[in-house]
């Protein structure tokens, strides 16, 4: 059985889709203003392992990723100016523009890290009406106000179990502790649903609405829009908001980032709106550290994926360095612990070679120990050391190839594109020229041979049972 960790009941579960096998799944995408950083990427590569976990236990994945394109402001709450318009000031380029490139860019990445494509991308500026359907469902239900200049807001005091996935203490929450508090709201927590261009303000992503003629989408609406769209029936053809129809999703993830003030306001708008419950298993990925800090755009400290690549790092060794820490701890990351990990991954490539070109069936009690490590909330760290010992054990190579191939469909290293270690012809020959000097005890040609092979990328192991000619 697979096992789980909810952030919203704070406990292991048993996982159990709400019609099985069908796994909906929402995960929170990126802001598209400027490059992802590694610490973004770990949370993609760990929703990448979830489903590659899911589908490992036979269950069938719709997955939804957004794309944010437009107003998530540079607060994670209501103030400051839009990511995007901000980047686009800062390149001479068009939000569009901006955008564009940004999503191509995260892609790539995604790709580079061997991140299995969600079933539907979706991008926050081709669902305004959507949004505006739902606020004008919550407005109906008398649970928004109005602050002029400013924005349509959410009335958190209505809802009885607001901050229940973060856990909040309404009433001891003091003004400005968690969020940058805003005098003309009603309380601390309340939200906006829907925002006012600034008088004078010229943006470029702006919408008439029912509220006004430029106006924008709050961020923390949009996921609501979009997850309820793809992954229920809430919406009817005409985009009319159908609160009757609405099923609950089965997964929703993200960053620990996203639990006290998005995740927790994306719960309160959706459940006032349908009167059911949003999402039943809420999981979260923790942050990637530098210099035992948050690594974050905003602090100045980022690196991206391509910095790796410029280094000469294989994006997969990334990945391989992420497969050494569980999800929901955090990980601190160095040049030396990376330098680390490609060198483990390009040995794991190496042995995998070894195996030859020969696949057998995989050992049955090996994946069955596999499968109990990793469906045990996703414990990745164990499932990698039992890879390993899998090829250190004493089993017919061909079963171990078969053995490690299959778990590689979870860990998702590329291991079935390594190539079987052949020795070219050349090598042969020198390493027999080599043993024959050495039976002839003419060492100095032995060695001077020796070292030749090894110029050549390869090495001689001397056993009792003969020589090995192995790569370098």
């Amino acid at each position: 059985m697979l096992k789980l960790y909810n952030t919203l009941t704070r406990k292991k579960e048993n996982f159990v889709p709400l019609q099985p096998p069908l796994v909906t799944m929402y995960v929170c995408g990126p802001t598209v203003y400027n490059f992802a950083h590694i610490g973004n990427l770990r949370t993609y590569v760990f929703v990448d392992l979830l489903r590659r976990v899911l589908e490992y236990n036979g269950f069938q994945i719709r997955q939804v990723e957004n794309i944010t394109d437009v107003g998530h402001l540079t607060s994670d709450a209501d103030s400051g100016e839009d990511k995007l318009e901000k980047g686009a000031q800062r390149e001479k380029k068009t939000v569009w523009e901006i955008a564009q490139f940004y999503t191509t860019a995260f892609q790539k990445d995604m790709a580079d890290l061997n991140i299995k494509e969600p079933t539907i991308w979706c991008k926050a500026t081709d669902h305004i009406q959507l949004m505006i359907a739902l606020v004008l469902e919550l407005e109906r239900k008398g649970l928004t106000y109005r602050i002029a200049g400013d924005g349509i807001y959410f009335d958190t005091s209505k809802v009885k179990d607001y901050g229940k996935l973060a856990k909040l203490d309404i009433e001891g929450l003091k003004k400005g502790e968690r969020i940058t508090f805003n005098p003309q709201k009603r309380h601390p927590t309340d939200f906006a649903l829907w925002k006012f261009a600034p008088e004078g303000e010229k943006r470029q992503m702006e919408w008439s609405s029912p509220w006004g003629e430029h106006t924008f989408p709050g961020w923390h609406l949009e996921c609501s829009a979009m997850s309820m769209k793809y992954l229920s029936q809430v919406f009817d053809e005409k985009g009319n908001f159908c609160p009757q129809k609405f099923e609950t999703i089965d997964i929703h993830t993200g960053g620990v980032d996203h639990i006290q003030v998005h995740h927790t306001n994306e719960i309160a708008q959706s459940e006032a709106a349908t009167g059911k419950q949003f999402v039943k298993y809420w999981l979260h990925g923790e942050f990637l550290l530098i210099s035992q800090g948050r690594m974050g755009k905003s602090e100045g400290n980022f690196i991206t994926l391509e910095t790796l690549k410029e280094r000469n790092f294989d994006p997969l060794a990334y990945r391989y360095f992420l497969l050494n820490a569980h999800y929901r701890t955090q990980l601190n990351f160095t040049w030396e612990a990376l330098e680390g990990a490609a060198i483990a991954y390009k040995n794991l490539q190496k042995e995998v070679s070894l195996l030859g070109e020969e696949t057998g069936e995989a050992d049955k009690k090996s994946i069955l120990e596999f499968k109990k490590r990793i469906n045990n909330d996703l414990n990745l760290p164990q499932a990698l050391a039992w890879l390993w010992e899998i090829l250190r054990s004493e089993a017919i190579p061909a079963v171990k190839k078969a053995t490690v191939l299959e778990m590689d469909q979870v860990l998702g290293l590329r291991l079935d594109s390594v190539k079987p270690f052949m020795i070219p012809e050349k090598i042969r020959q020198l390493a027999e020229m080599r043993e024959r000097a050495r039976q002839e005890k003419d060492f100095k040609t032995a060695d001077e041979l020796r070292e030749e092979i090894k110029n050549l990328g390869y090495e001689i192991e001397d056993t009792r049972e003969g020589y090995q000619i192995l790569p370098l």
